[in-house]
């Protein structure tokens, strides 16, 4: 808390350039990553920013986390092309870094399904909904940009590329075909943001489109269920929805026989992202058990001393080394990580365990600041030493809410 009192205030940037909003920043000044704006990073770092506040009751700060964080949203808005698709990356001089905009080009990815989240986020604190009254097409619009190409006949969602995925080099996605990868980190994303534009949609008196969302919502959570849960490993998984018969292309004039009656393959690399469903309240309790048996208190596949390894160390990919690019999520720990299967284990009842991880958080970032004077973007699993990115806050402030 002593460190966060003199870094917090750090990360509230005026506006600047094409920022024409005040901003959140994710990393502290002279950093890496200080003079970005981020999709979902914004989303972690106004909700650290926020129970950070709230802990120390300063209004004052609050206040100003309320305007930054309506600033940062309203900066991506901004620059929301007219087929309603959304940078993943602003600086104060590139609004679009990672070409991730350009029009109509599905195939490069845009930004993650965070917007309601963090609008809700937003009036939630803020206790006011009304400024976003003329945003909120914006933020149909935006769905609509990411159903018209990544949308599959599965009802699940497909990244068009492996760039800027948010867990960057996960082998599910990373350097495999263009809009093969129905990823589940994108879809429980997508599924918690439906919700998210629901709630406010009916905050805004919208009926037809908070049921509309909501039928949206129910829709994708039930092809998650049917497509990416393996009783076999008691997982959820990421799929390949290449599944394609071309007999008829290849063969014509041979007889078809067997029908091909599978529309999905599993992807069976087991990442931390298999515990998303519990993180958004997606799987039954039946799964979240037989999960939490088989693939966290059997071994120490995911369990390490500084808390959840990013992937299996059973994977043959499994690397500790250091990466920014992509940046490494082969088993590094990431408080993020730690954090969203925290919350999971929160959501199903799994007190034992959800406490030993917030231990395990608090004592890994107390450790580097002690040792280093700051945090770091991503640490080993099993020893706690800092891999990456001196000056990181981010998500890293999640451990507030763990206290």
């Amino acid at each position: 808390m002593a460190y966060f009192k003199t870094t917090v205030p750090q990360l509230l940037r005026p506006a600047e350039g094409i920022l024409q909003h005040p901003s959140i920043a994710i990393a502290l000044p002279g950093k890496e990553y200080s003079t970005s704006l981020w999709d979902w990073d914004t989303l972690w770092t106004a909700r650290g920013l926020f129970r950070y506040a709230n802990l120390t009751s300063n209004s004052a700060l609050h206040t100003q986390i309320v305007e930054h964080s309506q600033g940062s949203l309203l900066n991506f808005l901004d620059h929301q092309t007219a087929d309603g698709r959304l940078p993943i990356l602003l600086t104060t001089t590139d609004a679009d870094p990672l070409g991730a905009v350009i029009k109509d080009d599905a195939a490069r990815n845009q930004a993650k399904p965070i917007f309601a989240q963090l609008a809700l986020l937003i009036a939630d604190n803020a206790s006011n909904v009304a400024w976003l009254a003329p945003h909120f097409d914006k933020l149909l619009h935006f769905y609509q940009s990411w159903m018209r190409k990544n949308l599959t006949p599965l009802g699940l969602f497909v990244w068009g590329n492996d760039i800027a995925i948010g867990d960057d080099n996960d082998p599910t996605t990373f350097g495999r075909p263009p809009f093969s990868s129905a990823n589940i980190l994108l879809n429980c994303f997508f599924y918690s943001e439906f919700r998210a534009a629901a709630e406010l949609a009916q905050r805004l008196h919208r009926s037809a489109d908070a049921d509309s969302l909501s039928r949206q919502a129910s829709s994708l959570g039930a092809a998650i269920q049917k497509h990416c849960w393996d009783s076999r490993d008691h997982f959820f998984y990421t799929v390949d929805v290449q599944c394609v018969d071309r007999r008829a292309e290849l063969i014509p004039k041979i007889s078809r026989g067997m029908a091909m009656s599978w529309s999905s393959l599993p992807l069976r690399i087991q990442m931390f992202t298999g515990f998303l469903p519990m993180t958004f309240g997606l799987a039954t309790p039946q799964q979240a058990r037989q999960m939490i048996e088989t693939n966290y208190k059997r071994d120490d596949r995911f369990s390490a001393a500084s808390g959840i390894r990013s992937l299996s160390r059973l994977e043959s990919m499994y690397s500790l080394d250091f990466s920014s690019n992509p940046s490494n999520w082969l088993g590094p720990t990431w408080i993020l990580v730690n954090f969203l299967v925290w919350k999971g284990f929160k959501n199903y009842g799994f007190q034992q365990e959800a406490d030993e991880l917030a231990a395990k958080t608090l004592r890994l970032l107390s450790d580097d600041i002690a040792t280093s004077g700051s945090m770091n973007e991503y640490y080993h699993p099993d020893t706690g030493a800092p891999l990456s990115h001196k000056g990181f806050m981010d998500w890293n402030l999640l451990v507030l809410e763990m206290i």
